[in-house]
């Protein structure tokens, strides 16, 4: 299952967003997304877990917690985005 993470700082890697998301289950991937351009931080990230119980649970979990000072929107991103 595919999940976005919105308002993230702009400091937050990769390597942050698969820590978050590691305790609730294996991650296939977690990305931050940048600007093509300059390489900068969009805000948001993508992560997937491929059993979808255990994303549910991280999506329950995380949603509207605090992560690097920002509040985050953990939800999961429809299958028309990827």
């Amino acid at each position: 299952m595919n999940i976005r993470i919105a308002n993230i700082s702009l400091n937050t890697t990769d390597t942050e967003i698969r820590k978050l998301f590691s305790p609730y289950g294996n991650v296939d991937s977690a990305m931050v997304n940048r600007n093509a351009l300059n390489g900068r931080s969009l805000k948001y990230a993508e992560v997937n877990m491929p059993v979808a119980t255990q994303a549910r649970q991280a999506i329950a979990s995380l949603d509207k917690t605090i992560l690097d000072g920002k509040i985050i929107s953990v939800s999961e991103l429809p299958s028309e985005f990827y």
